[in-house]
């Protein structure tokens, strides 16, 4: 069943990540989705869909493709799998031009001509892989392993299902997504269109490793409004908004910034400020496991809008707060049988399974806090997200597409 499945999976890859879908996040709160591009390769799935002999397949204005492929088994729960096919824009997501390196020799990993390395002393997992197939890009943009690597794994999961009918599983519902990457995925997002007991999301990092919990997440913005005059004739008159603004940002703690802290630590971010002398807006994201702890962090920045406006009279702040998703363990403890199919068939396969908390949050988090649909995220084999360095396994991408499947055959045992 599997003798094929890396070709699959390698061509699948190299035919979705050079398709262009970074996501605008200055739109995506008001176009959905963000950018269109996204929607090229929303097409291209459906259509890769149609061509395996999938009938139920729709793709709403929002951009959301939602496919089933029917149960082989009655009374088996109906499993989603989900994932985004929208890239970063931390850098540059479109354009990519992937390079494969093919028996990975143990060593660095040049990308292309752009004087860039994926260092072997900085990337310890490499080790893992020797003699196996890696992709990168050529050094110019991020790869989008995430998350096409789930996407890709998704898509041979249902390669596998279709020509393969003796397979036991429910029925299969598959869900891809634009706009993960900037929050904003679910903002439009078709309940009516699903009906999955439960869901994953394909949508992890490192081999091996499940994730069940993720930040509670806030995002804050904060408009300064100061008082404008002629620099020569300003004293005791001008008020200035780009000052207030920096004070407030040097009152946050470094200590609960996302440079100084890791594991369950949460922080504060000032991510963004535009600024004038007499108009200011900046860009706060809050992040913690605990959601008392998002609240404290809350009031923490209420305060010292307060307190800039005591230490610059005349000045005045406007505060606004998004929750933009919720810790997604409460729901998947709801109903233990999400988390157990995710082990037993890790058990059954030999995979070493091991669970972290994700540093972030996933499409997964919003569907299970809005909807009560347990949605825990499965490793797709990528690692340095987000950045120039990226990289894929071959194999880890066969291992998750193995667990998968397994995870759909227990799920119809019962």
């Amino acid at each position: 069943m599997f003798e094929n499945i890396k070709d699959d999976l390698k061509t699948k890859f190299l035919k979705y990540t050079v398709v262009d879908t970074m996501s605008d996040e200055k739109l995506a709160e008001t176009q959905h989705p963000s950018s269109k591009n996204q929607l090229d390769l929303i097409y291209l799935l459906k259509k890769d869909l149609e061509e395996l002999k999938i009938e139920d397949i729709s793709v709403g204005k929002e951009g959301v493709l939602v496919a089933h492929i029917p149960a082989t088994v009655e009374n088996a729960p109906c499993i989603g799998l989900m994932a985004h096919v929208d890239t970063a824009d931390d850098v540059e997501g479109n354009g990519v031009k992937p390079q494969v390196v093919e028996k990975y020799d143990g060593g660095d990993i040049i990308l292309g001509e752009s004087g860039r390395v994926i260092k072997r002393s900085e990337n310890l997992e490499l080790e893992n892989y020797i003699g196996s197939t890696i992709f990168t890009s050529d050094g110019t943009t991020l790869l989008g392993a995430d998350d096409k690597a789930g996407v890709c794994e998704i898509m041979a999961i249902a390669k596998l299902l279709v020509e393969n009918p003796d397979i036991k599983h429910g029925e299969v519902e598959i869900i891809f997504t634009c706009d993960e990457e900037t929050g904003c995925g679910m903002d439009a997002f078709p309940y009516e269109r699903i009906h999955c007991d439960y869901c994953y999301t394909i949508d992890g990092g490192t081999r091996y490793e499940i994730e069940s919990e993720c930040f509670n997440a806030s995002k804050v913005t904060i408009d300064f409004k100061g008082v404008s005059y002629h620099l020569g004739a300003a004293r005791g008159k001008m008020v200035n908004a780009l000052t207030m603004a920096t004070t407030l940002v040097n009152s946050l703690p470094q200590a609960e910034s996302p440079e100084a802290t890791d594991n369950r630590y949460g922080y504060y971010c000032p991510l963004e400020l535009n600024a004038t002398n007499d108009e200011a807006h900046l860009v706060v994201y809050l992040r913690d496991f605990e959601l008392s702890e998002i609240e404290r962090r809350e009031n923490v920045l209420k305060s010292l809008c307060k307190m800039v406006e005591q230490l610059y009279p005349g000045g005045k702040t406007d505060i606004k707060i998004k929750r933009q998703y919720f810790n997604m363990k409460e729901i998947s403890n709801t109903n233990p049988k999400v988390l157990d199919s995710i082990y037993e068939a890790g058990r059954r396969l030999n995979q070493p399974l091991f669970e972290s908390p994700i540093r972030g949050g996933t499409d997964g988090a919003r569907m299970a806090n809005e909807k009560g649909i347990p949605c825990p995220n499965i490793y797709t084999g990528g690692h340095n997200y987000h950045s120039y360095y990226e990289w894929c396994s071959l194999d880890a991408m066969q291992d998750a597409v193995k667990l998968i499947l397994e995870i759909l055959k227990i799920g119809a045992e019962n």
